[in-house]
């Protein structure tokens, strides 16, 4: 089945640009790195390639990546994700110099009982001499989240965690909203990871999460940016009315979409085209004429499962 390649229609709205973060390694997908790799360059050359981020990778996987980029391929654009804080960037970075790989930008979290003053110090110090990858600063889910939200640098970005693999990783509305809320008083963009498996709200059937919707946390960053509280980001973070949600989606657009999609980067999931199909089904993407509506059975292709 063909679903792309030269000649193939832009079909990626504003909406979507961008907007999924390949983070096929990590829970729940677990995709081996060379599998992860290999889909990543598949996707080059779909119709869909335009919605797709970086490879999210951690850090502890640059060693490996060296036989999986075989010569004359494109350079591979990554994001790197640093669990335990800032110390191994400098490492990390001198192995992604040795590599065809771009770094684009570096996601790193604030380790457990650290202080906001001395972790930015240490991120300070980090990346001295690394100019370049966009900052996202993992934003701790603890009394700490507003001080550390307050404290990132002009230019960084935040990173919230909205879901895993249990229900206690999964932030209730008002703690969801009350980080997003601090960050665009801020003026500080960011992106989200984990959870985020549908386009709307919803309850996990195999393990009775609450998951958020990607488009609900689309549509309380818009109503943050102009003018909306905390309450109605709430609400809109708990909307589950599937058609309720594409017909506020559809309203926001220009330069209102590009605005909330530049406070909302993007967001890191294990599936490229799960999310992707959900946003064609609720009429908000299309696909070239010459494709099936059906992005997964080519994803299926791409990783041998078919």
């Amino acid at each position: 089945m063909d679903l792309g390649g030269p000649g193939a229609a832009p079909v990626i709205p504003a909406l979507a640009a961008g907007l999924f973060d390949d983070a096929a390694v990590f829970p729940p997908g677990n995709a081996p790195l060379a599998l992860a790799v290999r889909a990543y360059g598949a996707r080059r050359r779909v119709w869909y390639a335009g919605a797709v981020g970086p490879l999210v990778l951690p850090a502890a996987a640059l060693p490996r990546l060296a036989p999986l980029l075989p010569a004359g391929e494109p350079v591979l654009p990554l994001a790197v994700t640093f669990p335990d804080g800032p110390a191994g960037i400098p490492a990390a970075l001198g192995n992604a110099a040795l590599l065809p790989v771009e770094v684009r930008a570096v996601e790193v979290a604030v380790p457990e009982g650290a202080t906001p003053e001395a972790f930015f110090a240490d991120l300070a110090a980090a990346l001295e001499d690394a100019p370049g990858p966009e900052v996202f600063v993992e934003v701790p889910r603890d009394d700490r989240r507003l001080p550390v939200l307050a404290a990132i640098p002009h230019g960084h970005k935040a990173k919230f965690r909205t879901g895993g693999v249990r229900a206690g990783l999964h932030p209730g509305e008002a703690e969801l909203a009350e980080g997003i809320a601090a960050a665009v008083a801020a003026g500080l963009p960011f992106k989200a990871t984990a959870g985020l498996h549908h386009a709307v709200r919803n309850t996990d059937a195999a393990h009775g999460f609450e998951q958020h919707g990607f488009l609900n946390l689309l549509l309380a960053t818009d109503a943050l940016l102009h003018g909306g509280t905390e309450t109605d980001a709430r609400a809109l973070l708990a909307e589950r009315d599937d058609e309720a949600v594409a017909d506020l989606t559809a309203d926001l657009t220009g330069a209102r979409m590009r605005e909330a999609r530049a406070a909302f980067t993007s967001f890191g999931t294990c599936s490229i085209t799960e999310p992707l199909d959900e946003l064609i089904g609720l009429g908000l993407v299309g696909t070239p004429d010459h494709t099936a509506h059906d992005s997964s059975a080519y994803n299926r292709h791409l990783e041998g499962t078919a």
